[in-house]
């Protein structure tokens, strides 16, 4: 029997990628990281909040997402959305989850390659 170490550590690292995925979809709106928490986990994406601050900063250094603060509550908010880049490599992103997706049915159906 596999420890539940071992699997919460596999899963962990599974969905490492899909966050980041997942996270570019999401922000095709405009939502800010609280927000984007609580609907990455309403899908199926439970991740914390100490992993996706950090992520969102980094999309956005690398050009993946913009953001901006919003004043008019009354609590500024910094708002993330999805860049023109970051849609560019979402689409990479998505078509090569596709490809895996199809190699891994092809690879359990047992058919030969």
């Amino acid at each position: 029997m596999v420890s539940d170490d071992v699997l919460r550590t596999h899963l962990q690292e599974l969905r490492r990628g899909t966050v980041v995925v997942a996270s570019l979809v999401a922000l095709r709106r405009p939502d800010y990281g609280y927000a984007l928490l609580q609907r990455l986990t309403g899908h199926g994406f439970p991740v914390d909040a100490n992993t996706l601050y950090p992520l969102l900063r980094r999309l956005e250094e690398q050009g993946l997402l913009t953001s901006e603060w919003n004043t008019e509550e009354s609590r500024p908010r910094k708002f993330y959305r999805t860049s023109e880049s970051g849609e560019q490599v979402l689409r990479r992103l998505l078509d090569d989850l596709a490809a895996v997706q199809t190699s891994l049915t092809t690879l359990i159906e047992g058919a030969p390659r």
